[in-house]
């Protein structure tokens, strides 16, 4: 799923391989997709996009924006698979969306569980999440300090869980299930525990894992359990994912608990990270 960092990392591949670029040809929904979702009619999409160059891609939130010349946006989000392809290359059989560009280069993306292609006029106002991620100071950013988490953990209901604090309701844009687990891992935190329960100096702690952890996937160009816009996978490491829990805790290497929880499974050490 494409979570902060992953969308950061495609922004930017795709800023250095498509900026100016033309699209002159676009085809959405040619492999049907239950899960798959898009602003109105695909096969409008051709109509829409082609001829608009690429002025901008950039990340918001968990999205990937792709900022169209003549005021159009094209919104990338979820489950998105998306991939470069060099002139020449040959395209997927199976493809939600196909942006050919004026240079014999491709732009593939495909759906796995779900995934959102979104067109929109500049700024898309009619997608709530996206305008929430819009309007939100960006979690990386200077402006998003300890104490504009903490208003947000005094915020959150009573019973809302460590977990819901981060990962619902669009409070943190573009922190998802997927880098939730490292971040409450780095903060000794369980996913159940209560915000109302934690101490000014779990707070603290809980701010700088999260600030600490998504730099450190994003320096590394997005997780291992993602891939890139040349299908190569990110370099961080995920410390507890689907394919490392079996593996142990990698801090105190106690058996890793996993369960499903708020829409997701959650893996934490009931060792470094008790409930209480």
């Amino acid at each position: 799923m494409i979570e902060l960092p992953e969308a950061l990392t495609l922004a930017r591949q795709m800023r250095e391989a498509y900026l100016g670029r033309v699209i002159i040809e676009a085809e959405a929904g040619h492999t049907p997709h239950k899960f798959a979702f898009y602003t109105g009619d695909p096969a409008t999409y051709d109509a829409r996009l082609a001829g608009r160059a690429i002025a901008d891609v950039k990340a918001t939130g968990p999205y990937v924006e792709l900022v169209l010349s003549d005021g159009m946006t094209l919104l990338l989000r979820e489950g998105v698979n998306a991939r470069r392809l060099a002139p020449g290359d040959a395209v997927p059989a199976k493809r939600q969306l196909l942006l050919s560009f004026d240079d014999g280069s491709k732009l593939v993306c495909t759906a796995a569980m779900y995934g959102m292609f979104l067109v929109a006029d500049t700024g898309a106002d009619d997608d709530e999440y996206y305008v929430a991620a819009r309007d939100a100071a960006p979690v990386l950013s200077d402006a998003f300090d300890e104490t504009a988490f903490r208003a947000l953990v005094d915020a959150a209901p009573p019973s809302a869980s460590v977990k819901a604090l981060l990962a619902t309701e669009q409070r943190i844009p573009g922190i998802g299930n997927g880098v939730l687990q490292d971040i409450l891992l780095n903060a000794r935190l369980n996913p159940k525990r209560k915000t109302s329960t934690l101490s000014d100096d779990e707070v603290a702690r809980l701010f700088r894992a999260m600030k600490g952890t998504l730099a450190a996937m994003v320096d590394a160009g997005g997780r291992n359990v993602e891939k890139d816009l040349y299908g190569n996978p990110g370099g961080y490491r995920c410390l507890l994912s689907a394919k490392t829990w079996k593996d142990g805790c990698p801090v105190c290497h106690a058996a890793v608990v996993r369960q499903p929880y708020l829409g997701g499974n959650v893996y934490y050490c009931p060792v470094c990270q008790p409930i209480s």
